[in-house]
């Protein structure tokens, strides 16, 4: 879409000019201190290479599970933005085993977290059983907050995109959920993108919000037990995030720091052994 030419070059607070590089060694440091294998993909449906004949061993070693389930729509054009996110989790130390929106959602429940990427179709997945898994869910399709309880149910009201927005108001920075990000408005793209918000119940903690809409978060997450909307109670952690279907690549380091500190939120929520209902 065309830039926003009054908000082309956006301000930038003052930070110390290592301050990102500062918070990517944390954020780095506490992902290997997780200690998240590099697991093997546990469906078929994963986004894999072609298999390669095993080798004979007197020792049958059993199939790992997936340490991230990263859900999304293989087959569509913006899967490629999917592609970067996965570099980068991997990146990070984590196993990523990319699946069709299609998939079993029994299969994820070795898993240590879920993701659910805006590339799917919220619309093939009302009433989503990955709203019940007892495990960690980190989501950006604000068009699936009302079915996995984020939020309620109306469209516009209870949660919605903008299509125009580069800011976002962080108003919980003391949280871990922030990521070391400065309270106040800050700019997590370069220019107008898309930008997913939701209204949480009481029981969410609020990271940041659209500037000038209280109202309308665009960061915030439960915790395992906490009550979402429709007075449902959170399996597990549950995170949402802003993002639009190519936005991760143009994240600010701000928006980075923002994003790591939720995938790192929500693994520190997941159980040493994940394999549950």
């Amino acid at each position: 879409m065309p830039a926003n030419t009054t908000n082309r070059f956006p301000e930038r607070p003052f930070s110390h000019p290592h301050a990102a590089s500062f918070r990517r060694l944390a954020i780095t440091a506490a992902f290997v201190a997780l200690n998240v294998p590099m697991l093997a993909p546990a469906s078929a449906l994963a986004a894999t290479s072609e298999a390669t004949p095993s080798t004979p061993s007197t020792v049958t070693q059993p199939i790992a599970r997936p340490g991230v389930w990263y859900v999304t729509r293989l087959a569509h054009a913006d899967r490629a933005e999917d592609d970067k996110v996965r570099a980068h989790l991997e990146s990070l130390g984590l196993a990523v085993t990319m699946v069709d929106q299609s998939a079993p959602v029994a299969d994820a429940r070795g898993a240590r977290l879920v993701i659910i990427s805006s590339v799917v179709s919220a619309r093939d997945m009302v009433g989503t059983a990955y709203r019940d898994i007892g495990v960690p869910l980190l989501t950006w399709e604000s068009d699936l907050f009302d079915s996995l309880r984020f939020t309620g149910q109306r469209k516009g009201v209870d949660f919605g995109e903008m299509d125009k927005e580069h800011y976002v108001n962080v108003v919980n920075a003391p949280s871990p959920l922030a990521g070391g990000v400065a309270a106040g408005k800050r700019w997590v793209y370069p220019r107008d993108g898309e930008m997913g918000w939701g209204r949480p119940a009481p029981g969410a903690t609020v990271v940041a919000t659209i500037p000038g809409e209280p109202e309308h978060a665009v960061m915030f997450g439960y915790e395992k037990g906490a009550t979402m909307d429709y007075d449902f109670i959170a399996p597990a952690r549950r995170v949402a995030l802003f993002l639009g279907n190519r936005s991760f690549e143009h994240l600010s380091p701000d928006g980075q720091a923002m994003f790591d500190a939720a995938v790192q939120w929500a693994l520190t929520g997941a159980p040493a052994d994940a394999r549950q209902p």
